[in-house]
């Protein structure tokens, strides 16, 4: 029988990971990653909607680190210090944060987005936003 908290444990936590050593890549060396371009909102004259800047990109990258980590240890397959009620905590406010991403701010991402056309709103639909709401389904189910 297929334990699925660890499958979605173990498929979240490596999609966290991944897209954390992103960040911290585009934190690096923000001119090897191309800028901003399809990865920061921009709205309708293409003007980017913030750029972020190297320590708020590496702050996600550890957010996003910690989620691994956490997910794991929600599940079981990591014994951490703080205990699996924390970590189940920690799993449960990233899934309701990719929740949120995934439903958007209504005007630059999401699912209810209003700006569209843009480089960044084509990858947000294609890609961001399923990704967003895959992986709070997926932290959902590990931190139960």
């Amino acid at each position: 029988m297929t334990n699925y908290p660890v499958v979605a444990a173990w498929t979240a936590a490596a999609v966290t990971a991944a897209l954390g050593l992103l960040h911290v890549g585009w934190a690096v060396s923000p001119r090897r990653s191309g800028g901003p371009g399809a990865a920061v909102p921009s709205g309708g004259d293409g003007k980017h909607v913030f750029v972020p800047g190297p320590l708020s990109t590496l702050a996600v990258a550890g957010a996003l680190g910690v989620t691994a980590v956490a997910t794991l240890s929600a599940a079981g397959i990591l014994e951490l210090p703080v205990g699996r009620g924390v970590t189940r905590v920690v799993a449960g406010l990233a899934a309701a944060a990719f929740a949120l991403r995934a439903v958007g701010d209504f005007r630059y991402v999401g699912v209810f987005k209003r700006v569209v056309g843009t480089p960044f709103a084509r990858w947000d639909t294609r890609l961001y936003t399923p990704l967003c709401a895959a992986l709070a389904v997926l932290l959902a189910v590990s931190a139960v």
